[in-house]
């Protein structure tokens, strides 16, 4: 149990540090190249990982945020459970990835709209999310937040155009386009619940034989 504990305190750790870094540092849309391949660039996300949403607008916001609590409460009464039947790592490892992560936008979604004097938010008039400019301050008064209590935007930073280019006209069907691979921005918690899900997958033989259901 203290293992586990300590690896999601590390994670978020890490994650919030990374989080609160970009957000104080960064304004939102811009970014630096560390690699060709691989840039530090700041957006927010008010839908799941890589932008993934559950429902459009405001409502898919109020949906996903419920949808997070409620699976970091079962996830961490699962482990729990499991840790406490001496269960198999393969499965425990995997599953305490995916509950830091989920963790970890738990708690932008919860507090950064409390925490930092500006971000984006979701105008009903004109049902669009609406950036902002410059760059974020921490906002030690918590009733001056640019939103309520689990209404936090999650900061993403990390992006990968591995690919991008144009493919020229002469070639057949997909020629004249412009070609761009990965495009998604995320951050750390996007990264090691995506981590816990392969690897579930990857052991689930190991994990069916060690019987821990």
């Amino acid at each position: 149990m203290k293992k586990v504990f300590l690896s999601i305190l590390s994670i978020l750790l890490v994650d919030q540090i990374l989080k609160i870094y970009v957000k104080t540092h960064f304004e939102l849309g811009s970014g630096v190249s560390i690699f060709p391949f691989f840039w530090m660039f700041f957006v927010e996300n008010p839908g799941m990982a890589y932008g993934i949403y559950l429902a459009p607008g405001y409502l898919g916001k109020i949906i996903l945020s419920v949808f997070r609590i409620i699976l970091v409460f079962f996830l961490s009464v699962f482990i729990y459970k499991k840790i406490k039947k001496e269960s198999s790592n393969y499965f425990i490892i995997p599953t305490t990835f995916i509950l830091s992560g989920a963790i970890g936008n738990l708690l932008d979604s919860a507090l950064y709209g409390l925490l930092f004097d500006t971000g984006t938010i979701y105008d009903k008039e004109s049902h669009k999310w609406i950036s902002y400019a410059g760059i974020s301050k921490i906002n030690f008064h918590l009733s001056n937040g640019y939103a309520a209590f689990m209404e936090g935007c999650v900061v993403d930073m990390f992006y990968f155009p591995i690919i991008d280019t144009y493919i020229p006209t002469w070639i057949p069907f997909i020629g004249g386009y412009h070609f761009h691979f990965f495009q998604p921005v995320f951050n750390l918690s996007d990264f090691v619940i995506f981590l816990g899900v392969v690897l579930l997958f990857i052991f689930k033989n190991k994990i069916k034989h060690a019987k821990i259901f």
